[in-house]
């Protein structure tokens, strides 16, 4: 099929780029061509000349913490920045089906009665990139519902994988952990942020190929977790990351890395997605945490 992909610069971007090319589909990423997805005029014009079967809006401020700085231009980016492409979508004849990109973070904080977290569980976003994000959602089910735009719904829990920016935990552990470990700094403590988090991770390579079938067998209108339906703490990834780079290191929490609010576990529950499309995670998450560490390496 003829895809458009916004956001494709980013790190899930290569990755999904690289998968459909490989599934045969032809893609067009507006900011290979220098489209500025902050202008609706040259955004509308990029989708009209592509007349897309389907549309990947990835493109966001994806970082949860750093939306605090910024709360404004998160909302911006990913609230708007969805209006603006939906309402380029709706003038396309046949109108392509769109996959919104969405984060588990629109349920907020739960309790371990809560767990796995369905997708008909109550929205209660606490952050600010979490509201940009619901609100993104509820135009996509608007322009669905009102203008027949075909929109499927992802919510995305934590994905990780090589090429991830440092500023993610995974990501960042890892590169400090390489880092002491090439200047030969034995007794240097790993600095973490909050390590009882629990979250729940599926490889990136996973999280493409989940994004590419629900495209093709969704439901329009639906919303599906993308997830592998396990939690594993953050100290318990450290520890990992650490045995697998052969690393004897200690870690220190640092008040610094800290978020002003942070959900303590977020699992969620994958039979949706499954029964859709029959996606299951591919890749065991120490075989992803190496890829991590070679990447960096």
């Amino acid at each position: 099929m003829r895809a458009f992909v916004t956001g494709g610069h980013g790190f899930v971007g290569p990755h999904l780029l690289a998968h459909l090319v490989d599934s045969g589909d032809e893609v067009i990423a507006p900011e290979q061509h220098d489209v500025d997805l902050d202008d609706p005029e040259a955004l509308t014009a990029a989708v009209l000349d592509a007349q897309p079967e389907a549309i990947y809006h990835l493109a966001a401020l994806a970082h949860v913490g750093e939306s605090w700085a910024d709360p404004a231009r998160t909302f911006d980016v990913n609230a708007v920045g969805t209006l603006r492409l939906l309402e380029a979508a709706r003038q396309v004849d046949p109108k392509p089906r769109v996959l919104l990109i969405g984060s588990s973070e629109v349920y907020g904080p739960v309790t371990p009665d809560d767990v796995p977290i369905t997708e008909d569980h109550p929205l209660n976003p606490v952050t600010p990139y979490a509201v940009s994000k619901v609100a993104a959602e509820f135009l996509g089910v608007q322009y669905n519902a009102g203008f027949d735009v075909p929109v499927i719904r992802a919510r995305s829990f934590n994905h990780i994988g090589p090429g991830q920016s440092g500023r993610f935990v995974v990501n960042d552990i890892a590169s400090r952990i390489i880092e002491a470990m090439k200047a030969g700094a034995a007794n240097a403590p790993i600095r973490v942020g909050n390590l009882s988090a629990r979250r729940d991770y599926t490889d990136v390579r996973d999280v493409v190929r989940a994004y590419r079938m629900l495209i093709d067998r969704g439901t329009r209108g639906e919303a599906y977790n993308v997830c592998s339906g396990a939690d594993v703490s953050v100290e318990d990834l450290a520890h990992r990351l650490l045995e697998l780079a052969g690393a004897d290191l200690k870690l220190e929490v640092d008040p610094a890395l800290m978020r002003p609010v942070d959900v303590p576990v977020l699992v969620g529950d994958n039979t949706r997605i499954r029964a859709a499309t029959g996606w299951a995670p591919n890749y065991a998450l120490d075989d992803t945490l190496r890829d991590v560490l070679a990447a960096i390496s």
